[in-house]
């Protein structure tokens, strides 16, 4: 765990000695991706969680399956908020920390700095009479590998983390997804038994039968041990990050039990909602002068889908509220696009692709798909969306002012002889007419002169004739205030 750009993926990589950061969007980790090594005879397994603060969910979730935290930090960045961010979530879900200090070969790298701030964090280090585990690393020149590895199994050693491998399985969903061919499925670590194909299961409210693992290179396998992350297949809907999963006696027992959570989930959600009541229709009626963007969204993974929601739900939604219509896993589909068009909603995909026949009835029915990859564009791509929906506010300029000094009698209606005492009298804006320095009349400007002429402006300290709209009241000593209206785009 750690700060985004500290190079946790790097690390990993050079564990592994595998290219996983190379493969990642933006060189941002955007999932939870779990590996498992070899050392000494002694199997590890990690967890290599996003380090954008858009992540935070994922990352509380990242620790708590897990029995040990490595807190990577940069040396030459040092302890940044999603640092202290791991930190926090570390020792909330109780589990022992280990420091791998990063880039310890490049310029700027200041050790005691760090480890001070770890001492202010009450993460004393060992060297300095402390209990936290240390280790000085560079994930680009393989510097310190080994020794982080082996304190990993001394301190699991310490920790005594022990499980029977004979027991029936029982797990953590790590990521969950929908896959064209694969359907539901969810990578999922085994923390207690042996998981076997043809285990039936239950998993949060849905049900299954394994019908398919695949380790972490995508490999099948036949079983999988304690601590060994596997892709499962064969749930009989999508689940959620987070969920136990835990292998049942027979698939009928699975089946009847995730019925009962799922009937409970539905009753849950029925109780919940809200009564009709007068002040709720007065504020849906105020909420109603809100802007709506009705977006639907596709991700590739349960914990992106998480991590964009939350992002979104965070932008100021004062002016502008977003409705969000849908929101799943799995590529984008024609029924999609059918809902898309029903609710006048825009389609937002991360990750995940659009099948042809989608993007076909996309083009008929004019719905918009908008892909991405990059979690921060979107947000942006949201946020000016949100703006773009504002209508522009009317803000008035007061260009200047005259006095009446004489009322003239024309054969139809009167007109104010005036004189320009400030900025200037424009023929295409608006005025009032001030008595006393309160406003009697507010028009636009009918006729303006300058001797016989029509005037399209007059400056200060020239002589006009001025009529504003159907108004013929003026008395001398009026003040007749002109001024302009301008459009000024609003914001969030």
């Amino acid at each position: 765990m750690g700060h985004v750009d500290h190079g946790k993926t790097s690390l990993l990589d050079a564990i592994r000695s595998a290219k996983v950061a190379a493969g990642e969007a933006g060189g941002i980790t955007q999932h939870i991706g779990a590996y498992s090594i070899t050392k000494n005879g002694q199997s590890i397994t990690f967890l290599d969680t996003p380090g954008h603060e858009a992540f935070t969910a994922m990352r509380a979730r990242g620790a708590n399956v897990t029995d040990i935290a490595v807190i990577v930090v940069a040396a030459d960045d040092g302890l940044m908020p999603q640092t202290l961010e791991a930190i926090q979530h570390a020792k909330a879900a109780n589990v022992s920390i280990v420091v791998a200090i990063n880039k310890i070969d490049i310029p700027g790298a200041n050790l005691d700095r760090i480890k001070t701030q770890l001492q202010e964090k009450d993460l004393t280090p060992e060297e300095w009479g402390g209990d936290t585990i240390t280790c000085e690393v560079s994930a680009t020149k393989k510097i310190g590998i080994d020794k982080l590895l082996e304190m990993l199994l001394l301190q699991a050693e310490v920790l005594e983390l022990k499980a029977d491998p004979n027991q029936a399985a029982r797990g953590s969903v790590v990521e969950s997804q929908v896959e064209v061919g694969r359907g539901p499925n969810a990578t999922i670590i085994v923390r207690q038994g042996t998981l076997h194909v043809g285990d039936a299961f239950i998993c949060g409210p849905q049900w299954g039968k394994v019908k398919a693992l695949f380790g972490d290179s995508g490999q099948s396998l036949k079983s999988a041990g304690p601590s060994t992350p596997v892709k499962v297949m064969g749930f009989s809907g999508p689940v959620v990050p987070g969920d136990e999963f835990l292998v049942m006696s027979n698939e009928r027992e699975a089946r009847t039990l995730g019925e009962e959570r799922q009937q409970n989930q539905r009753l849950d959600k029925l109780s919940s909602s809200r009564p009709v009541t007068l002040e709720g229709i007065f504020d849906s009626m105020a909420d109603g002068q809100k802007k709506i963007l009705n977006l639907i969204i596709k991700s590739d993974v349960q914990g992106s889908l998480e991590a964009i929601l939350e992002s979104l739900k965070k932008l100021p939604m004062d002016k502008v509220q977003v409705n969000f219509v849908m929101n799943s896993i799995g590529p984008i589909t024609v029924n999609d696009v059918l809902l898309a068009k029903a609710s006048a909603a825009v389609i937002i995909g991360f990750n995940t692709k659009t099948d042809n026949a989608a993007a076909t009835a996309a083009k008929r029915e004019e719905v918009q798909i908008k892909l991405y990859s990059i979690i921060y564009e979107l947000i942006d791509q949201v946020r000016e969306a949100m703006t773009g929906l504002l209508d522009p506010e009317t803000r008035e300029s007061t260009v200047g002012k005259a006095s009446v000094k004489k009322v003239f009698s024309l054969s139809k209606f009167p007109v104010a002889g005036c004189v320009v005492d400030s900025g200037r009298i424009v023929r295409t804006g608006r005025a009032r007419v001030l008595r006393k320095g309160q406003p009697i009349y507010d028009g636009s400007v009918q006729t303006l002169k300058r001797f016989q002429d029509d005037a399209s402006e007059v400056r200060t300290g020239m002589e006009c004739g001025i009529r504003l709209g159907n108004f013929d009241e003026y008395l001398e000593g009026d003040t007749i205030e002109c001024y302009i209206l301008e459009k000024v785009a609003q914001q969030l």
